[in-house]
């Protein structure tokens, strides 16, 4: 089994020891992205709606760079400060993916990176 690192300008650079993601055995696993702005490394400014934007946007320069996209995600992890913002995170969510139904969880999670609203993973085929 090969597994190769995916490394990308469209989305933030990894800032510890990891792989914005990795491709085995014909599927892409994204690690969490964050709001951050690739350009600045900073966390975008906004509500979780804002947040939401920019970790789609994030996700989907990775799986670009994977030679992949939205519509081949098969699973998503989302992970929320507070279960509060769900609704307002689905909104933005659903507008990225359309009619694209990924299975999906969610999970509140106290401590996310940099003190953001939301961060998304997800699994897609290579």
């Amino acid at each position: 089994m090969s597994i190769k690192f995916v490394a990308t300008d469209a989305a933030p650079k990894a800032i510890g020891p990891y792989s914005q993601a990795t491709i085995a055995n014909g599927l892409i696993y994204t690690a969490g992205q964050i709001a951050l702005d690739p350009a600045t490394m900073n966390v975008v400014e906004g509500d979780v709606k804002a947040q939401t934007e920019r970790v789609m946007a994030n996700l989907q320069g990775v799986l670009k760079a994977a030679g992949s996209d939205l519509s081949k995600v098969v699973k998503t992890t989302v992970f929320l400060s507070t279960m509060d913002d769900f609704a307002a995170m689905n909104e933005v969510y659903a507008r990225w993916f359309g009619e694209h139904r990924p299975a999906r969880s969610t999970v509140a999670a106290a401590g996310l990176p940099r003190n953001v609203k939301v961060e998304i993973e997800v699994v897609a085929l290579a």
